[in-house]
């Protein structure tokens, strides 16, 4: 007889994403059980209460799933839920807080697909710079594209303090050196665009990072990509539909947040049906995600 499904989905926030609940759901969970105001010291129990509860051959049916915003604390808490196993009483893990994991898989899939198709050209050697930086999703788009060979810069909008702390945790994390840039002026960012060949826009919703005065000095830019679909554009003329487009009077072309967040969703929907078709428990954070999102971009 087949066991039921079941996911323990676990947030630090006070409330679990409605977002995540339904893409769970949709994926085929029998049941999916959300836990609020979790800590880091929390995991280690609830993931001995979910594997124990269980026999080992079920543990491929039982999923946790973290949520939360911050991508260091979800990627600790995956570290807690595998040290917290005892082989073979193990469950499947899965983590994309903000749903940030599986949006930089996306971005960074969509713009390699891009390079290669417009310009036989990819992530490998290529001058990437990330404005927003210093958020979820920019964090996750910076260690995708140094795992792959890009010349990473996180541009931080408030000076360089903070995102050279970043690129300093992902060197230690990861082994990926990525480096840290001023964009606190116009006029520093104007540079810093004539540098780039690709550039990431992870920036808030609903604030303009990039003027289109700035784009029409980035002579060497290739491709632009932008996760924000809140008005204004995060670079402004870059429409929301975006696929591919040319980009205002630029020779560059964007890529809008609507193009992106597709492939988001196919990739995360795509994870969760993974978890529950599996043989045996498996792991997810975003650098699986990104594997995924770059086979649907084939």
């Amino acid at each position: 007889m087949s066991r039921k499904t079941i996911l323990h989905m676990l947030t630090p926030l006070r409330q679990m994403s409605p977002f995540d609940v339904n893409m769970a759901l949709d994926a085929g969970y029998d049941h999916i059980v959300p836990y609020t105001d979790v800590a880091l010291a929390d995991i280690a129990g609830l993931v001995q209460d979910a594997v124990f509860s269980r026999p080992p051959d079920a543990g491929v049916a039982t999923g946790i799933f973290i949520a939360g915003r911050d991508t260091i604390l979800a990627l600790d808490m995956i570290d807690a839920a595998k040290q917290a196993m005892v082989p073979p009483f193990e469950v499947s893990v899965f983590a994309d807080p903000a749903g940030s994991f599986t949006t930089a898989a996306a971005m960074v899939a969509r713009v390699e697909k891009t390079l290669g198709k417009l310009h036989n050209r990819e992530l490998a050697g290529t001058k990437v710079s990330i404005f927003g930086a210093t958020g979820v999703v920019g964090y996750c788009t910076a260690v995708i594209s140094a795992k792959e060979g890009a010349d990473v810069t996180l541009v931080g909008h408030d000076g360089i303090a903070r995102v050279e702390a970043i690129a300093e945790a992902i060197k230690a994390r990861f082994g990926v050196t990525v480096t840290a840039a001023d964009g606190s002026t116009e006029e520093r960012k104007t540079e810093l665009l004539r540098q780039a060949e690709v550039v990431l826009a992870a920036a808030k919703a609903g604030v303009k990072v990039i003027s289109a005065e700035q784009l029409r000095q980035a002579a060497n830019l290739l491709v632009a990509a932008d996760v924000n679909a809140v008005p204004p554009a995060g670079i402004e003329g870059l429409a929301v539909h975006a696929k591919a487009d040319t980009l205002g009077e630029t020779a560059a072309v964007g890529i809008g947040p609507l193009s992106i967040g597709n492939v988001k969703y196919k990739t995360q929907s795509g994870l969760f049906k993974q978890m529950i078709g599996a043989e045996k428990p498996v792991i997810y954070d975003f650098q699986d995600a990104f594997t995924l999102a770059r086979s649907i971009e084939k």
